[in-house]
């Protein structure tokens, strides 16, 4: 396996981004939402459980 710059590998995927369209990010952006929607709405409900 051999070293590549981090800089390099980093152009690379920008490269291989354009050839691929925007499904790989748009992929991405809905994952991190649906997480993030789930941890909003545990951290907002977590609160009714409790019996004071």
């Amino acid at each position: 396996m051999e070293h590549i710059p981090a800089a390099a590998w980093l152009t690379e995927a920008a490269n291989a981004a354009d050839k691929q369209g925007p499904g790989n990010l748009l992929r991405v952006v809905l994952i991190v939402m649906i997480v993030g929607v789930g941890l909003t709405a545990w951290f907002l409900l977590r609160g009714y459980k409790r019996d004071d």
